[in-house]
């Protein structure tokens, strides 16, 4: 199952934007529906990151939004696409002051 770009949860978005309410919970309600059937059988977090919540999305975001730090890795290519946007306003000059940290990435994504 796709998630990220999902085209039904796109289509749903849609007709939210559009005043079409009803028809916009409909498709969400289509997506989670698929959502719930395939994560019964498949591991869904795109996280890379060694972690003891990898998967379990509900104890994550309540850690995150408990300590505000940063948000959960699976939100920073949605949140860096935007600000890629705004980066571009000065040229992506703000690369040269970012340096990444060293994160522990679960194995089958360690280059060894």
């Amino acid at each position: 199952m796709i998630i990220e770009n999902n085209p039904k949860e796109l289509e749903a978005m849609k007709e939210f934007h559009q005043g079409n309410r009803q028809e916009g919970l409909r498709l969400q309600e289509e997506f989670v529906a698929e959502f719930r059937k395939a994560y019964r059988e498949k591991d869904h977090c795109p996280c890379q990151k060694a972690c003891r919540y990898h998967g379990n999305c509900k104890e994550c975001v309540a850690i995150h939004r408990a300590h505000q730090e940063h948000v959960p890795n699976c939100m920073r290519p949605i949140l860096n696409s935007k600000i890629k946007v705004l980066s571009e306003l000065t040229e992506h000059t703000i690369a040269n002051e970012i340096e990444p940290p060293h994160e522990i990435l679960r194995k089958e994504f360690q280059n060894d």
